[in-house]
């Protein structure tokens, strides 16, 4: 791993805020950290965002205007936002532009793997004194309205029930928010969703069956805070890849409680693996879902690879 110490002396940052991130709490806030940033000497200037996506194009604009210096601000979907502008860009090599993320958003899972701190006095002494590493960026290639599409996925992308969950958290409100909002929206969908078939290729193997959930990871958390691949390792060339077959929707929410202890493996219908590509296709009439960082994308074919060493970040010393 090349690790670099991260000199914010000087550097000239770009924050690109969701101010409805948190339920709107980011927008509330702002100001004030905004004022924090300020008296801690860090030299930045912000922009808002205005709908979904719309990070991914202040990302790509911040760069083609010589920005190399970006941080997020919200949750998983504004890091996923951000990222993808990045590696979307053709001004310069992806990995030239270092990000970071200021964690404020319903769902902060990338920032589990990295040990990245959500309390803002210790978010800004890892921003200000932390080191620059660089982890693989996952891309996936999906349908949605019949049309091919591209998305870079930094974090956990989900296939089957995961991304059957997140379609149906577009139209899910709640007072909750982390690993209670996922186990009540668990809860409220297990018994609607129906297992799909599916032919998976990879490793020069094919496996074919229902699969109740489809996962492959880069960082390890997601699902407020479930480690439904924990084997993954952000910067080791690979995707983790994990394979949960044809389980009872009852056992599932006896057991999901354990997913948050990385103890998902205990299921002789659960299997891991690592690759560096996988195909998965729909067999049979039920569709299957996708969704990558929290992020619902569309449905299956999909083609998931892996960019070695693609995104240079900062963490803790």
């Amino acid at each position: 791993m090349q690790i670099f110490q991260n000199k914010s002396t000087g550097i000239k940052w770009r924050f690109i805020v969701n101010p409805m991130a948190a339920k709107g709490a980011v927008g509330r806030r702002w100001e004030k950290i905004e004022r924090l940033l300020h008296a801690a000497g860090i030299s930045f200037d912000h922009v808002f965002t205005k709908r979904k996506l719309h990070a991914v194009d202040l990302a790509k604009e911040a760069i083609g205007n010589g920005c190399r210096h970006l941080v997020a601000v919200g949750g998983d979907g504004t890091a996923h936002e951000v990222a993808n502008g990045i590696c979307q860009q053709k001004t310069c090599p992806p990995a030239s532009v270092t990000f970071a993320m200021l964690p404020i958003g319903t769902g902060n899972d990338w920032i589990k793997t990295h040990r990245i701190p959500k309390k803002f006095h210790k978010w800004l002494a890892c921003f200000k004194n932390g080191k620059t590493v660089f982890q693989d960026i996952g891309y996936i290639v999906f349908q949605n309205n019949n049309k091919k599409h591209k998305r870079y996925f930094i974090n956990v992308a989900g296939l089957s029930y995961d991304g059957y969950l997140v379609k149906k958290s577009l139209c899910f409100s709640t007072f909750f928010s982390g690993a209670l909002y996922y186990l009540e929206l668990t809860a409220r969908c297990l018994f609607t969703y129906k297992i799909p078939a599916a032919a998976i290729v990879f490793n020069n193997k094919k496996n074919s069956g229902k699969y109740f959930t489809i996962n492959i990871g880069i960082g390890r958390y997601s699902g407020g805070g479930m480690q439904l691949v924990p084997h993954a390792v952000p910067d080791d060339g690979c995707l983790a890849l994990t394979l949960a077959g044809n389980i009872k929707p009852f056992i599932v929410l006896l057991v999901s409680p354990l997913f948050y202890f990385g103890k998902i493996g205990w299921h002789p219908k659960v299997e891991f693996y690592k690759t560096k590509k996988v195909e998965i296709k729909q067999l049979g009439k039920e569709s299957i879902l996708v969704e990558a960082d929290g992020e619902f994308l569309g449905e299956a074919p999909v083609e998931i690879g892996v960019a070695e060493k693609g995104l240079k970040i900062i963490v803790p010393s």
